[in-house]
């Protein structure tokens, strides 16, 4: 076969959501003795931290990360500001493809800036980037899309995403994630209705539940699976009317639970993308979703394919 007609079979794996640069400072110190309840309505408070780390993240930019680590190449859709350069690199350097990312000058990327005190108490500043429903458009631009996946991005951006998907009849995934407090019942009704996948975690697919006025039975109804993430209480996969148990993985250690969603959803496009079971595909999710909460920062774990077979073994008895 030619290498022309190769790239034309090609199944391609669209990323949309953010890219963000994630700022992390600790707080040597405990905010709680730092905020005067009584002054609460004039606070005007600063912090002093003892180091400042930057990494990747942001929703997309996770999940293409983990999709690399499991020998995948996506796709990923998002404007950016002219700092990307550093991001650009790491992406191209895991052989991520970012072609069809926008970058407009004279903005910045989306940053989210994290304090972190001796409790573990967070204040987090979020600057989101620039912005522009008229970019979805280049979707149409791809071919032989295989399935695609809505993350948390700027509402509108997501929205328009899924509207194109159904025009062009793409199967996709639908993670409302942060955004589910901006999205209303009616955006969410369209959203769901038709995806291939509504996944949330347990608050979020109860916040749904509310929105829609709905019982899980008819959420289920709207959807072809229905996956509810619960942690280290493992995640429930619904479908055809039954209901899929997937146990969690054991962790070697818990430091940081930011990103393992996102590491998740890159565990589940592996599978769904290989056809391989649906107990098959939650439990290789679950067990990606480990390897991040295992080290501090969205896209500091690292894991080999045989590696991970051997973890599979040891935490399913089975051969991935």
């Amino acid at each position: 076969m030619s290498e022309d007609k190769t790239m034309q079979n090609k199944k391609n794996i669209i990323v949309s959501g953010s890219i963000v640069y994630d700022r992390i400072m600790n707080f040597p110190g405990f905010f709680k003795e730092h905020i005067l309840p009584e002054k609460i309505h004039i606070l005007n408070v600063s912090f002093v931290t003892n180091e400042l780390k930057e990494s990747f993240g942001g929703t997309a930019g996770n999940i293409a990360y983990n999709l690399s680590l499991l020998k995948k190449s996506p796709v990923v859709l998002g404007i950016v500001g002219d700092d990307f350069v550093k991001y650009e690199k790491r992406f191209k350097k895991l052989r991520i493809n970012t072609s069809q990312i926008k970058k407009v000058k004279g903005r910045l990327t989306a940053s989210a800036h994290i304090v972190t005190d001796q409790d573990d108490n967070q204040i987090t500043s979020f600057c989101p980037g620039p912005a522009d429903k008229k970019y979805c458009q280049i979707i149409k631009k791809n071919k032989n899309i295989e399935l695609a996946i809505v993350a948390p991005d700027a509402k509108e951006l997501m929205i328009e995403y899924i509207r194109i998907y159904k025009q062009l009849k793409i199967s996709y995934i639908f993670d409302p994630g942060q955004q589910i407090t901006t999205l209303t019942a009616r955006d969410l009704k369209k959203a769901i209705t038709g995806s291939k996948v509504l996944i949330s975690n347990d608050y979020e697919n109860q916040v749904i539940l509310n929105k829609l006025k709905l019982k899980r039975k008819d959420l289920e109804k709207m959807t072809e699976i229905l996956i509810i993430t619960k942690g280290a209480l493992g995640s429930e996969i619904y479908y055809r009317n039954k209901k899929i148990f997937i146990p969690s993985a054991k962790p070697k250690a818990v430091l940081d639970p930011t990103g393992a969603g996102d590491a998740y959803r890159a565990g589940l496009i592996k599978g769904l993308t290989e056809n391989w079971s649906l107990e098959k595909t939650g439990r290789l999710a679950g067990l990606v979703a480990v390897h991040a909460v295992e080290k501090y920062g969205t896209q500091e774990h690292k894991f080999s394919w045989r590696s991970l077979q051997t973890r599979y073994k040891q935490n399913f008895g089975e051969t991935l």
